[in-house]
């Protein structure tokens, strides 16, 4: 009898468990608001995370209006106007901002987790802080966030992080899993699918499927340039449909085609000698320069990063030697 007890109650605590997960992730529907000041304003983040090239972007109507510089939504990367589990959501995002980002080794708050976005994967330039663009996002954000508290990171949030490879991933057979797999969306040079200019009109967007390199693609800064990021997001959501519960690629696969995208030329971002100014959180796979330890360039593209990591850690306490002085 006590067994049948035991069991009863482990078994309602992971049902309560089940369904709590599936609550938490019950995104709210942005249609269901009024069409009140507060309903305008959510849905008007929404367009600009959907329709970003159209409203904020190169073709945006009011030149003043065009702060993203290429031819990508936030939803490229923030899937289902980033609202997916593990699709780099939104969703969820609100309350742990502000938090340390290690790029700029500070504090930054959502507003400029944002525009660093705009700046790097969108390869455009700061939206204004006090604008209605940046408040209408904002409103968005919170909303889609509604049911997960304040200070903590909802379950689902980025993308589930893979083991690493023990040897160099590889760019040729990342470019026959490309081929096999992706250039019937993205074509075989990359490119994207764009849509002609009346059915770009209507569509609201310039592409039916991204460019994932060349000059209409993220900048060389971006997240997503970093091969173990991009490998992380593929094999969870690539090809499109696909979901983390039943991945299309192997590991490996998502990490030789990450490798072969990454090693493909894109735009340029200045100054990215600056970044990571704690080069001892400076991540393994960022292939620009300082490049730290005794490795090759091409090992920080391709892996294995096992021995980079390790360096790191060992070298720890010099890396972290060199920062500048602060003053309190």
């Amino acid at each position: 009898m006590v067994s049948k007890r035991l069991l009863a109650v482990v078994l309602a605590c992971l049902a309560a468990a089940t369904n709590a997960s599936a609550a938490e992730w019950a995104v709210p529907a942005v249609d269901a608001l009024p069409m009140d000041a507060f309903g305008r304003t959510v849905r008007a983040g929404r367009d600009l995370i959907v329709h970003t090239v159209e409203t904020i972007g190169p073709d945006a109507r009011d030149p003043a209006k065009r702060y993203s510089g290429n031819g990508l939504e936030c939803q490229s990367c923030h899937l289902d106007a980033g609202t997916k589990k593990f699709g780099l959501p939104l969703a969820g995002v609100w309350g742990v901002f502000p938090m340390f980002i290690a790029r700029e080794d500070e504090v930054r708050t959502l507003a400029e987790r944002i525009n660093g976005c705009m700046e790097r994967s969108m390869n455009g330039r700061p939206l204004p802080v006090d604008g209605p663009e940046m408040k209408a996002m904002l409103t968005y954000i919170r909303f889609v966030s509604s049911g997960v508290p304040t200070g903590r990171s909802a379950e689902g949030r980025s993308v589930p992080v893979l083991p690493l490879p023990t040897v160099a991933s590889d760019p040729s057979h990342g470019a026959q899993v490309f081929a096999a797999n992706c250039a019937a969306c993205h074509q075989p040079d990359g490119q994207g699918l764009r849509w002609s200019a009346a059915d770009a009109a209507k569509q609201g967007h310039r592409y039916q499927f991204p460019p994932l390199w060349g000059p209409d693609s993220y900048n060389d800064g971006a997240g997503m340039a970093r091969p173990i990021t991009a490998a992380n997001f593929i094999h969870a959501n690539m090809p499109l449909g696909t979901t983390f519960e039943h991945p299309a690629l192997s590991v490996q696969d998502a990490f030789d085609v990450a490798v072969f995208i990454d090693s493909q030329k894109r735009p340029h971002r200045q100054g990215l000698e600056n970044d990571f100014p704690d080069r001892a959180l400076k991540p393994v796979d960022a292939t620009y320069p300082p490049l730290l330890g005794p490795f090759p360039s091409s090992q920080h593209l391709t892996g294995p990063w096992g021995p980079i990591q390790q360096w790191m850690k060992d070298n720890a306490h010099s890396l972290r030697t060199e920062l500048p002085a602060t003053h309190g």
